[in-house]
């Protein structure tokens, strides 16, 4: 096909030694007018359209009903008025590919880029044209970006829920067990990532009814939710994805760390199924001292103190326990396991580490609850409590859990348009709909968390495609100033949106116990009317001309405004990797440094080049790899944002084949005592000669 051969001719360098990277866009042409113009089917108006994909099911009706026909033409023309264009053939194949409706054969694309803002902007604009345009306008101009599950579903009439993932907890209880598997199904069904806890249950040979070694552990758990995951997805449109996390002084962490082996035992073998590492304090101070330590049995602990292994703050329980006779325990080895998680992670990727102490010193809800776990993709840190779940045998009193509703700003464009309070408060607006219309009673824990929290999670992506158009390097001080003041000022502005809804709407549910409440007396807030989050080189300076960066007195102010008027969402930031829809965006993943100037993708029999955004054959050298950077200089960039983001930043490592275990721990402990709340995963690459990547191209 002539668009793939177009696309790649890109890596193959002309008479000059130059890279092809004209060649992207006229294989951007020709698939837009070869195979996407063959599928799409065409309409004669937007009245036509409208009524087609209603009266056949595809969308929501939303004419007369939220929106007069009028409205929804000028909100269409308005889109087209921006004569929108994509910078790349992978940003319009991701969106054809994966986003675009399709007939229900198959065969026809139901929607263009265009058609698709529309009918997410009807549906987040919530019957309000303003609104609705208001939206519109920041999607088109892709400066906001929902998550995946939103963008795919909103306006659908057959579809799953807007959220992109869930938390859950799990009783140490059969009935408790029975019902988080049965959540999970139904969740997995509706098209949401899974994440469970499994650190309250037994132990592998606890007790039950005073019998001894009759508990199986948490592995019978994990086999029977991975089955379960693999069975239930998104009417095929979205896998089902799930994750367990246990707290790595829990006995069985270590088998479910050996489940992730590649010489596994299949008995305890997960293959689809992610994990995760909760990490104390406590375990790092034994790492660091080269001291032996203790795993303790969680219902051995229940019977004497009347509290969950999940409950515990290690740091003030960890002596009393070791020390205690009643309570039953394992000898482990902290340093040598901390270097196992760095072999499994080196091996498979896995786990996912969450240091729990941390996420909750910093947590703005500290005296609400206790953040216990992450999600799939480790930048959901949220309070739950706990249920007692009795069955069909008496009343169930149901807890709260967590469900993740997503998106993204595109840093260049945000930058660009200097609109960055206005947008900041469109996503926050546009956000808060996805919660509030979240209702999903079949799973009461989670409908109980949203409701009291109204949570969300504003990220960010294009991080290092900004700086390299800008001329500033990753791994900089100049790059890092820029962070610093660019979420800073995402936090304030989300902050205010929050508090502006709130004043409509009321603050969120333990408002009045948050650090919120506190004012500029806040232990995590304070900061920001005692320091100064303004640029201070000439460089970063100029970034920010024509954009109004909050002072000192402005954040004063603000925290005095929140303490008399509350905010409406309890949860406001989090950094998701993004992946695919960056692609649409044609923006670089997350906040993370890029692995390859040009990426070489293959998918089935064909193979899509990629060039990162902003490339050029000039400034190339200024698109370092990943796996060619300090680990810890990556640290210290996310350091420097994690420091304004309320929940979390899903980090990945990237390491050579050179690097040993020992290597990759050290990253653990630096990424621990910088402030990092969790890391994603470790992608290892394998290293020859150690080439240069653009050399190599």
């Amino acid at each position: 096909m002539k668009h793939i051969e177009l696309n790649n001719q890109v890596i193959i360098k002309d008479d000059n030694g130059q890279l092809q990277l004209h060649k992207d866009k006229e294989a951007l042409e020709a698939y837009l007018n070869g195979p996407v113009a063959k599928r799409l089917r065409k309409f004669n108006s937007i009245e036509e359209r409208l009524e087609y994909l209603v009266k056949h099911d595809y969308y929501k009706c939303f004419q007369g009903f939220m929106y007069s026909i009028e409205d929804i033409k000028s909100i269409y023309e308005f889109i087209k008025s921006k004569n929108f264009k994509f910078q790349s053939y992978m940003s319009a194949s991701k969106f054809y590919e994966n986003y675009a409706l399709k007939s229900n054969d198959g065969k026809e694309i139901l929607e263009t880029y265009e058609d698709k803002v529309l009918i997410v902007a009807l549906e987040l604009g919530t019957g309000d044209i303003k609104s609705a345009k208001d939206i519109a306008e920041k999607l088109i101009n892709q400066e906001f970006q929902p998550a995946t599950p939103t963008f795919l579903n909103a306006g659908r009439k057959r579809a799953g829920e807007m959220v992109s993932c869930f938390l859950l907890n799990v009783e140490d209880s059969c009935e408790g067990i029975s019902y988080a598997v049965a959540a999970s199904n139904h969740l997995s069904k509706i098209g949401g990532g899974v994440a469970l806890n499994l650190t309250r249950l037994r132990a592998s040979n606890e007790p039950i009814k005073n019998i001894k070694n009759a508990s199986g552990g948490v592995m019978g758990v994990a086999k029977m939710l991975e089955q379960s995951f693999s069975y239930f997805n998104q009417m095929g449109a979205r896998q089902g994805a799930g994750a367990v996390y246990l707290n790595v002084l829990h006995p069985d962490f270590e088998m479910l760390l050996d489940s992730k082996k590649i010489n596994a035992d299949e008995k305890i073998r997960l293959a689809t199924l992610s994990i995760g590492a909760i990490i104390p304090d406590k375990f790092m101070e034994l790492a660091e001292k080269n001291e032996l330590g203790y795993a303790f049995y969680p219902h051995s602990i229940y019977k004497k103190y009347n509290v969950h292994l999940d409950e515990i703050d290690m740091t003030k329980w960890y002596d009393l326990l070791a020390n205690d006779k009643d309570i039953q325990k394992k000898e482990i080895n902290p340093r040598e396991l901390l270097t196992r998680i760095a072999q499994t992670q080196q091996e498979s990727g896995y786990p996912y580490v969450m240091y729990i102490d941390t996420a909750n010193r910093e947590h703005t809800l500290k005296d609400v609850g206790k953040i216990k776990m992450s999600n799939l993709c480790c930048e959901i840190f949220q309070y739950q409590t706990p249920s007692d779940i009795k069955g069909y045998s008496g009343d169930n009193n149901w807890g709260q859990d967590i469900s993740c509703n997503l998106g993204s700003l595109n840093i260049a464009n945000v930058m660009d348009n200097k609109d960055i309070e206005r947008t900041v408060d469109i996503a926050i607006n546009a956000l808060t709909y996805v919660s509030n219309v979240t209702n999903i009673r079949e799973v009461p824990t989670i409908q109980n968390g949203n409701n009291a929290s109204n949570a969300i999670g504003l990220g960010a992506m294009n991080l290092h495609g900004y700086l390299v158009r800008e001329g500033i390097v990753y791994t900089s001080q100049e790059a890092r100033e820029f962070a610093n003041v660019f979420f800073a000022m995402i936090r304030y502005y989300a902050i205010k949106s929050s508090m502006n809804i709130a004043k409509q709407r009321g603050a969120f549910k333990g408002f009045k116990q948050s650090e919120y409440a506190k004012g500029i007396e806040s232990d995590v807030l304070r900061k920001y009317y005692l320091n100064d989050y303004t640029p201070k080189s000439d460089k970063v300076k100029n970034l920010f001309d024509g954009i109004a960066v909050p002072t000192k007195e402005d954040w004063y102010n603000l925290l005095t405004d929140v303490k008399k008027y509350g905010i409406h969402n309890a949860y406001l930031t989090a950094i998701a990797p993004t992946q695919s829809i960056s692609y649409v965006q044609n923006a670089t993943s997350s906040v993370m440094p890029i692995t390859e100037q040009i990426e070489v993708r293959t998918y089935g029999d064909s193979t899509t080049i990629y060039p990162m955004p902003f490339l050029t054959n000039e400034n190339m050298l200024w698109y370092q790899s990943a796996y060619r950077m300090d680990m810890l200089d990556v640290i210290d960039m996310v350091a420097t944002i994690q420091e304004h983001v309320d929940q979390g930043i899903s980090t990945t490592l990237f390491v050579t084949d050179d690097k040993t275990t020992r290597d990759i721990a050290r990253y653990y402990i630096y990424a621990h005592k910088k402030g990092l709340k969790s890391l994603y995963y470790t992608r290892t690459k394998m290293e020859r000669n150690n080439e240069c990547l653009v050399c190599s191209v």
